[in-house]
This record gives structure tokens, C-alpha cells and sequence, in this order.
């Protein structure tokens, strides 16, 4: 006689188990196509940085069966290893999406999986969004049922928890595992959830790299290939005598991993970024563009810059060693060149520049109780200039975000521009298009010619 089996995990399998083959809104599976879109071109532009070159080495040298391509290389490996790798390039640096509510990074775990799967599997493109939406919905109600910030301020990191859950979801959904087998998956998902938040501390973005997307995505497809392989195990992990929620039980809120399942979906909630920088930082660029447009202000007219944002955003991106997360340096790069790109904001040559250094130390950072409050991620920018005037710009949702989403031309024109400089203007195109019309492939090993460098 097989265990009673909680309400909150039988919806939840039951959710996944049914993911590949249940119709999706339209708005939602448009939204699902940017995304895909937005990490793949993540992927292909870390594959040069560092954390991605360090990943390619690895995988590289593990070998494995022929199952799904690392992105950037001509390397065919096992699925396990490519979603490892593929996640590490999803977030070799900060162009990814970001659930801010959620305090996840959804697509460099959850993509990264699911390509691998869809790839081992020879799944189409329908089935392939289908999975990426399922993903995104149980990586953020992850990290809701275990309180986020609470979890993350006792020295978790929600990114890796959420990111392992997200992955396995939408590696069981591709999979074709049925209730009983996503059971197993989520058990296996839940041994091998782990995670500190001490990743601030990583300078060079190579672990960091591995805890937000190489290894939730490497833990997602393992969880999945063994239970295709008929692994079985724990029936319930959520409930029960030391169990996933029982470990956790100071921040545990199960019910959060099924309220509005099937009808609010997260993956509506997360943002993508309008510049390729840390997600803190979009909010501050914002502001400072607007104002930079309405008053044609330049780095010439300033006395001084002052930046409000939430408190952790302040302690997490003011003064960092990287340049695509320091604050002060990106909005010093923002006021003398008139906007961000991914080649500013990796530049090590920019880091060292007088005139950049100069304008750094009359920017000022502050944490603000009240914004730490709003449900959004939200920045004030206030410019006093040399001529004595006083400029200020509250944003209070950044392009990009859910209540300010980035339109089908916004995302191919940001995709374009990490695109091209790796595989060529007319190969980005067609990845381009290739993705807004990706319910028509039958089979994701097709898209491996346009991935590769």
C-alpha cells in the first residue's frame, strides 16, 4: 500500500506530470518565446567571458554521450553536462531575466534544463515552451515557500534552491514522467537542493556562474535522466517527518508552491532586462536615462549624482570589484556615453578610465527603508548640476519588468545586440527568428546549427 500522498504534492505532480501537453494562453506562451529568446542570447554572449570559458574547458573534458550541444561550441555531450555548462553561460555575467518578487533567476536554470531534456528527448518547440512556462512557475514558488528574503538573510541562496526545483520541473515535464515519477523527481530535487547566499563574495562570476544556473540546471536534468531510468524514491517529500518542509520548518509555507497554480503563471512576473547589468541596477539606470533625455544632461553638466534604491539592492551593487554590478561605474559610463552596452560594461579598459573614476567618486548610494517596502523594484536619481539646478527621477517600473514589459521588438533589438558579436549579424537574425516561430519545430536538435560558433 503506497503512503498517502499530501494534496500540496498531488497537485503539484500532477501539475508537472501534465506540463508538455497542456495548452498554454497565448500572452503566456508569447511571453515564454522571449525568454527562450533572452537566455539563449545570454548563453551565446558568456561563452566568451570568463565563466563560460571555464565551463566550455570542463564539460568539455568530461566527455559524455552525444545528447545536446553546449551553446557557443561544436560540442555534443550528455544532457546532465550540457545543461551544467549552458547554465554557467547563462549567467557567466548579468544579462539574465530576474524575478525580483521572488529573489530567483529563473532562465539560466530553468532554459538551460529544458533545452538539454528537449534535446535528449528530440522534443518539439511547443513542448519545449511548455516546459520553460512549468519551470519558471515552480522555481519561484520555491523560494516563496520558504519566505525568500527570510531564507536568503539567514545565509541561503533562494537562486540555487529555487533554480534545482525549477530545472527538475521542467526536465520531468520533457521527460514524459507521469505523476508517480514526478514524485520521485521533486524527492531527488529536494536531496540535492542546497546553496549559500556567500556567492556576494565571488569576484570573478565563475561560481556564482555555477550556483545561479550550471549546477540548479545540472541537478534538474540529473533528477529527471535517473527517474527515467527508473529510479524510484520518496513519495512526499514536502510532507512528513523529515522532510523537505520539515528541515525547513522556521521559513516553510507549503501552500505558496500551489496557490493560482495553472493560472498565475511566474514566468508573467519576471523580468527582463533592459541593459546587461545587474538586475539592482536597472532601476537607477532608468532614472538616469529619463533624466539624461528630459534635461540633455552629460557628465559635463554634474556636481554630483545621488542614487536611492532598497536597501539590499544598495548593499548588494554599490562599490563591487565587477564592472557589470558595480553601481557607481555604470552610472558614471551611463553619463558619459550617453547609455549602456555590453561592451561598456565588460570593459576592463572603462574600470581604469580617468575620466570614468573621476565622475565615480560624486556618486553617492543610499538604502531606503521605503523602497525595501514596494512591491516593485523601484530607484530615485537626483542630479545637482554645476549650474545649481536640481534634477529628479523616481522610477517606479523599470522597462523590462512585469508591470513595464519589454514589447517582441524590445527583446529582438536587446537579443540582436548580444547576438551579433559572436555569430554574426545574419545567424542572430535567424536564431531570432527561429525562436518566434519555434512552435513549429519539431524537434529542438534542430536548433544546434544556429547555436553553435
Amino acid at each position: 500500500m503506497k503512503p498517502s500522498i499530501s494534496p500540496v504534492m498531488r497537485k503539484l505532480s500532477d501539475y508537472i506530470a501534465g506540463a508538455a501537453q497542456r495548452p498554454l494562453p497565448a500572452a503566456v506562451t508569447e511571453r515564454a518565446k522571449y525568454h527562450l529568446l533572452d537566455t539563449l542570447s545570454a548563453m551565446v554572449s558568456g561563452a566568451p567571458l570568463l565563466p563560460g570559458r571555464r565551463a566550455i574547458e570542463y564539460v568539455t573534458s568530461l566527455g559524455g554521450a552525444r545528447e545536446a550541444c553546449i551553446v557557443g561550441t561544436r560540442v555534443v555531450t550528455s544532457a546532465v553536462n550540457a545543461a551544467l555548462a549552458n547554465g554557467m553561460l547563462a549567467h557567466a555575467d548579468e544579462t539574465d531575466d530576474a524575478y525580483y518578487l521572488a529573489l530567483v533567476h529563473p532562465g539560466c536554470a530553468v532554459v538551460p534544463a529544458a533545452l538539454a531534456m528537449a534535446e535528449r528527448e528530440r522534443r518539439g518547440g511547443t513542448a519545449l515552451l511548455r516546459a520553460i512556462v512549468v519551470g519558471y512557475d515552480v522555481c519561484a514558488r520555491i523560494s516563496k515557500a520558504l519566505s525568500i528574503e527570510r531564507f536568503r538573510s539567514a545565509g541561503h541562496s533562494t537562486h540555487s534552491y529555487g533554480g534545482t526545483f525549477g530545472a527538475a520541473a521542467a526536465a520531468g515535464a520533457l521527460a514524459g514522467l507521469d505523476a508517480d515519477g514526478v514524485r520521485y523527481l521533486l524527492s531527488y530535487a529536494a536531496q540535492q537542493a542546497s546553496g549559500l547566499s556567500c556567492w556576494a563574495r565571488d569576484t570573478e562570476h565563475i561560481e556564482k556562474a555555477f550556483d545561479f544556473g550550471g549546477m540548479p540546471a545540472r541537478n534538474g536534468v540529473t533528477a529527471a535522466t535517473m527517474v527515467a531510468s527508473r529510479f524510484t524514491g520518496v513519495e512526499d517529500v514536502f510532507s512528513g517527518d523529515r522532510g523537505f518542509f520539515h528541515a525547513h520548518e522556521r521559513y516553510a509555507q507549503p501552500q505558496r508552491l500551489i496557490a493560482g497554480l495553472g493560472r498565475d503563471y511566474d514566468i508573467m512576473q519576471t523580468a527582463i532586462k533592459r541593459w546587461p547589468v545587474g538586475y539592482p541596477i536597472q532601476a537607477p539606470l532608468d532614472a538616469l536615462s529619463n533624466l539624461m533625455v528630459a534635461h540633455r544632461v552629460t557628465a559635463q553638466d554634474v556636481e554630483r549624482v545621488l542614487i536611492t534604491l532598497d536597501e539590499q539592492g544598495a548593499r548588494t551593487v554599490s562599490g563591487r570589484t565587477m564592472a557589470d554590478i558595480n553601481i557607481q561605474h555604470l552610472a558614471a559610463l551611463m553619463l558619459i556615453d550617453g547609455d549602456i552596452t555590453f561592451e561598456s560594461s565588460h570593459s576592463a579598459k572603462r574600470v581604469r578610465d580617468p575620466a570614468v573614476l573621476r565622475l565615480r567618486q560624486r556618486i553617492e548610494i543610499v538604502g531606503s527603508k521605503a523602497l525595501s517596502k514596494t512591491k516593485t523594484t523601484q530607484a530615485i536619481v537626483e542630479i545637482t548640476t554645476l549650474a545649481g539646478k536640481c534634477l529628479r527621477h523616481h522610477t517606479r517600473a523599470v522597462r523590462g519588468s512585469a508591470t513595464n514589459p519589454m514589447t517582441r521588438d524590445d527583446v529582438a533589438a536587446k537579443c540582436r545586440g548580444l547576438l551579433a558579436p559572436v555569430l554574426g549579424a545574419r545567424r542572430a537574425d535567424a536564431l531570432i527568428r527561429a525562436v518566434w516561430e519555434i512552435d513549429r519545430l519539431r524537434d529542438a536538435r534542430s536548433l544546434r546549427r544556429l547555436l553553435r560558433n
